[in-house]
């Protein structure tokens, strides 16, 4: 699926399923919660924390998909083309990071 397809399959599924979309601002409260739930389970998984028996049965792939989908809301009522806007964006990161990555020595292996 590319991502304009997404945007497309969303927007489909909100007004139908989903009867409509909800404003701005309560999709950026959810998109927060859905950030902290995949928070959540990275300190779990790979942080220090251990997992409460409520957490035990979460899954990654699921969370960054709520993610995703809140984010193709946003993008959708507010009128992003996320294919463009993802593209101008690493065209930007390119030029503006094009030395800085490499010549960052916390990123340079110890093995050299």
């Amino acid at each position: 699926m590319t991502i304009q397809e997404a945007q497309q399959t969303v927007d489909q599924w909100i007004t139908t399923t989903g009867v409509r979309y909800f404003n701005e601002l309560t999709n950026m409260a959810i998109l927060t919660e859905e950030v902290g739930e995949v928070a959540r389970i990275i300190s779990r998984q790979y942080g220090e924390q251990s997992f409460k028996a409520s957490d035990r049965d979460r899954v990654l792939g699921d969370e960054l998909a709520d993610v995703l989908f809140v984010v193709i809301c946003l993008a959708n009522q507010t009128g992003v083309d996320l294919t463009e806007a993802l593209e101008r964006n690493l065209a930007k990161k390119t030029i503006r990071d094009a030395d800085r990555h490499r010549n960052n020595d916390k990123l340079k292996s110890s093995e050299g």
